[in-house]
């Protein structure tokens, strides 16, 4: 097998090498506890201080209204469970159709425990109407999560008009940043969201992190009780070298979205336009605009994604065909479903994610080798 090329970064990144270079004295040399009171240990607190400084900085925020978490998925059910806790009054939660399994499944969890859910719907490009969420909101409504870009199609939904509706109900609202994070610029004070989720292994560090900003002024109830760590918001002695390697992240982030996204979008847009026009029988699902500078689904009539991925894989490609959560599963695609899709079509749909080190050589190659395999798979058919 030649050098992989990597095009599922949603799915996961590599470790950067600052990332790494950054973690690893916390893991050989400085491996105490923050919390103890000797200096071995609490020396660790400046470090993590300034790691919760530079994730905060990637959203626009203040240090101390970031929580450190074990992932995305932990930080979204901290977020619904909480807006549920302190408003023990309100059990109405609203999502959409669309969201990832880290909150689709948790609201489905929280129906068979009484609570009533509103699924909003989005149209056949994946956009989502504000004023659907203005009907749907109720006077015992807690929280509402939509995310911020879909996973699996990159569409982006309108947070700030979102979170404004929400606003002026006076009704909490939370957004999954995991995919928005270090693709686009993001500025909590100018969306006015209550709380926002983030996960570490989006942005070239390690898995087993996260993070979930509480805006200052919102009540939070704890996820996990335990110890007095992340000023009494979530138990648990701390990951430090995973949260170090967090804030180099978010600080090299920073750094690159300052520097634009043109480049990776221009990569996606070439990869996009050379399967479209040189492969018969493909469509893109979705919208045109807006959406991740760095993602794109394509459906590929005639063929199911199982078998374009398997021989991806065997010419050392990496793709996918939606989420890393739900892979396994035999049911097409949700978000694809939600969009009006056929069920054909959403098993014929491949989702490719590229980086920020990805090249015009590799997407070439990519576009070679996938309309050989199409024209094999299709050759094959009865």
């Amino acid at each position: 097998m030649n050098r992989m090329i990597y095009f599922d970064h949603n799915a996961t990144t590599a470790v950067a090498p600052e990332v790494l270079e950054a973690m690893l004295p916390f893991l050989t040399e400085q491996w105490g506890n923050p919390s103890s009171a000797y200096w071995f240990g609490h020396r660790l607190m400046e470090p993590l201080d300034q790691a919760r400084a530079n994730v905060a900085a990637l959203i626009g925020a203040e240090a101390r209204d970031i929580v450190f978490t074990s992932c995305g998925t932990e930080s979204n059910n901290a977020a619904i469970h909480s807006a549920l806790s302190v408003q023990p009054d309100k059990r109405h939660v609203v999502t959409t159709a669309v969201e990832h399994s880290a909150t689709l499944k948790y609201c489905a969890f929280l129906e068979k425990h009484g609570h009533p859910v509103t699924y909003l719907p989005v149209n056949s490009g994946g956009l989502l109407d504000p004023a659907d969420l203005e009907q749907a909101l109720r006077p015992d409504t807690a929280i509402v999560s939509i995310m911020w870009a879909n996973n699996e199609t990159g569409m982006l939904f309108p947070i700030r008009d979102l979170a404004s509706i929400c606003r002026n109900r006076g009704v909490m609202f939370h957004t999954d940043a995991v995919q928005a994070a270090g693709k686009l610029k993001i500025n909590v004070n100018e969306t006015g969201v209550d709380l926002l989720s983030l996960s570490a292994h989006k942005l070239y560090a390690p898995k087993g992190v996260g993070a979930l900003y509480v805006a200052r002024g919102t009540k939070f109830q704890p996820y996990l009780i335990g110890g007095a760590q992340e000023r009494g918001r979530r138990g648990g002695t701390e990951n430090v070298a995973n949260i170090v390697a967090f804030g180099r992240a978010a600080e090299l982030a920073l750094a690159r979205l300052a520097r634009g996204t043109e480049p990776i979008g221009e990569l996606r847009d070439r990869l996009e336009q050379g399967i479209l026009k040189g492969i018969a029988d493909t469509a893109r699902n979705g919208a045109g605009t807006p959406r991740l500078p760095n993602t794109t689904s394509i459906s590929f009539g005639g063929v199911e994604a199982e078998g374009i991925l398997m021989l991806l894989d065997q010419a050392g490609i990496c793709a996918s065909s939606g989420s890393a959560c739900t892979t396994g599963s035999l049911d097409p695609s949700h978000v694809l479903l939600a969009m009006g899709c056929s069920a054909e079509r959403a098993r014929g749909s491949v989702r490719f994610s590229l980086g920020w080190n990805n090249t015009q050589s590799e997407v070439d190659t990519v576009l070679d080798q996938l309309a050989n395999i199409v024209e094999t798979l299709r050759g094959a058919l009865p």
